[in-house]
């Protein structure tokens, strides 16, 4: 797995004109882009810049703590830089993190997952598929078999089935989603840049898995999913994420990046890792987060209410 990856989806161009879309219009500085969010009862914001490759995004301290000021941004947040972490620095590894130590500060919390899961998906498919694990490259054939058919479905019905099943799952699964309109504007935004697809996995017109995945200078994303909990049997999953590879090999991508992992096996995210890995990826970890602070005394106070927030929320 190559140590120095591409420049991320989420510090692209048409990333940034999402989130405008979203209302949330980026801050560009050199090579890097930012959003900001706004601090409660403060004319203060926090700037967030996530997956940052600071191999390939160059910029100029000063210039961002100007642009920071003039933002009126008390801290920038670098959530999970796009970089891994190296067990044995090289000479340029070793540079970039006695610079941003120089500069910034350890971030307390991440937001994006500090593991992660990519999958080199260059070689044949009868490579690929003999690189899975015994187990998902039975129950992909298995689903197939059982009638489940993976279709393309980049208009208003997938959309619609796209955020049902995303809503079911999050409800199941107890995790937070952004509101529906979100991600009709990212994928519409996207797929506007042939970057975005989504897929579907029906069984008899059922759907009971969809996925939306990005793509970008040659890099494929599954960014977000959904599935229902009937026919489970049919394993569905297995069988959108074989398509989804050979989606990513059309489009010429050679890197599949499934978004977030955990290193933990006893994290109640583990079953999805595992899944993830039995297509044959590897399990990575980024280097840590840091922030680039301008305002100390209100940085503080924000990470104490940001600690207290999360405190409260795992209640």
């Amino acid at each position: 797995m190559k140590e120095d990856l591409d420049i991320h989806i989420l510090q692209s161009q048409e990333w940034g004109e999402f989130k405008a879309r979203a209302g949330t219009s980026p801050v560009r500085v050199g090579g890097i882009q930012y959003t900001k969010h706004k601090i409660p009862l403060l004319n203060k914001y926090i700037a967030y810049a996530p997956k940052v490759n600071f191999y390939k995004q160059k910029f100029s301290w000063k210039e961002l703590k100007d642009s920071l000021k003039d933002e009126k941004c008390v801290a920038i947040k670098f959530d999970v830089p796009n970089v891994i972490k190296q067990e044995k620095p090289g000479n340029e590894y070793k540079k970039l993190i006695e610079t941003l130590e120089k500069h910034c500060k350890k971030s307390p919390k991440s937001t994006f997952a500090e593991w992660n899961v990519l999958l080199d998906i260059t070689p044949y498919e009868d490579d690929l598929i003999r690189n899975f694990s015994q187990k998902t490259r039975y129950n992909a054939r298995l689903s197939a078999k059982k009638g489940v058919e993976v279709k393309i479905e980049n208009n208003e019905k997938g959309i619609k089935i796209f955020n049902k099943l995303q809503n079911e799952t999050a409800k199941r699964q107890h995790f937070l989603t952004h509101p529906d309109s979100y991600y009709e504007k990212v994928f519409e935004t996207l797929n506007s840049h042939n970057m975005a697809n989504i897929l579907i996995a029906y069984y008899k017109k059922e759907p009971l898995v969809a996925w939306m995945l990005f793509n970008k200078d040659g890099t494929l994303y599954y960014a977000y999913g959904g599935s229902t909990t009937a026919h489970r049997k049919l394993m569905a999953s297995n069988l959108i994420a074989w398509e989804a590879i050979k989606l990513g090999k059309r489009l010429d991508c050679k890197m599949f990046d499934m978004w977030g992992a955990t290193g933990d096996k006893d994290n109640a995210y583990w079953g999805f890792t595992r899944f993830k890995l039995g297509y044959g990826g590897e399990l990575v970890k980024y280097i840590d987060s840091y922030d680039f602070i301008v305002n100390k005394p209100i940085y503080k106070l924000f990470n104490i209410a940001y600690a207290a927030y999360w405190k409260l929320r795992h209640r």
